[in-house]
């Protein structure tokens, strides 16, 4: 019996055409992150667009550029409460749709869709008008009103999918132990439903942290950070900007790597 003939490799585009497109994808979004971090260091005043030395003095005086660090508080003061208020309110209106009958039901579900698909430009606008109408000054409380309502449709999806995925059978054995209707939602559903809310609640701060279009219609002479870096890009982006933009990147990567060491830790302790 003789050897078989020793097969040949044939050559496959798709062998290296998906690799070398994701490898392309990604360093072309890395370029403006190191962008980035590599001029939070540039010795620079004003401009910032051309590189005129190290220095560590814009990480050190951060809050010396006027209205930066007072611009980067209200981002953080209108993404947290924004948040807490579309995850609450979310949350309620998720399991709402999901265990109850009521007339209209439909309908609400599908309304909910439309602020996902509708253009921040026509919702910024029609809030803006709303406002006016109603004499409202705009101002921080505006924003967070206007942040609330866009992020809680993003809220009500995510949860609604954590609360079709639930077994009933776990919440009725919680029933069958003499559990009382507070004591089986807090003790069962909300454990069960927390990955669901603490996602909706992460993907509603950062919409609302990166969020312009609506919070430059809604805003008055209030200043987030995102409408501080358009106005300060047209006469010079100051590198304490960079510093700030570098800082949260760094935070979101640095909680990445501990929730996933948390998690490597509870799986070898369960192992």
């Amino acid at each position: 019996m003789s050897a078989s003939a020793p097969t040949r490799r044939r050559f496959g585009l798709g062998r290296w055409l998906l690799p070398t497109y994701v490898t392309v994808a990604f360093v072309l979004l890395l370029i403006p992150i190191v962008y980035t971090f590599v001029f939070s260091f540039n010795d620079a005043n004003r401009s910032n667009i051309s590189w005129n030395g190290f220095t560590f003095r814009n990480w050190l005086t951060v809050c010396d550029q006027p209205d930066v660090c007072v611009a980067f508080g209200n981002t953080i003061v209108v993404g947290l409460t924004a948040t807490v208020i579309a995850t609450i309110l979310g949350t309620m209106i998720a399991i709402a749709l999901v265990r109850y009958r009521f007339r209209a039901r439909s309908a609400i579900t599908l309304l909910l869709f439309l602020p996902m698909a509708t253009p921040e430009v026509v919702m910024g606008a029609g809030l803006a008008a709303q406002f006016l109408t109603a004499g409202v000054p705009k101002g921080l409380g505006t924003i967070i009103i206007a942040h609330a309502m866009f992020c809680l449709s993003f809220v009500v999806v995510t949860v609604r999918a954590r609360v079709l995925s639930l077994d009933p059978a776990l919440e009725e054995a919680g029933r069958d132990l003499y559990g009382s209707p507070n004591q089986v939602f807090w003790r069962v559903t909300f454990p069960l439903l927390l990955p669901g809310i603490v996602a909706a609640a992460l993907l509603s701060f950062s919409l609302s942290f990166d969020d312009f279009i609506i919070t430059y219609f809604t805003s008055g002479s209030t200043q987030t950070f995102p409408i501080f870096i358009y106005v300060a890009a047209q006469r010079g982006l100051p590198p304490q900007a960079n510093v700030i933009a570098s800082s949260v990147f760094l935070l979101a990567i640095a909680a990445v790597f501990i929730y996933q060491a948390i998690a490597w830790r509870r799986a070898k302790k369960s192992a």
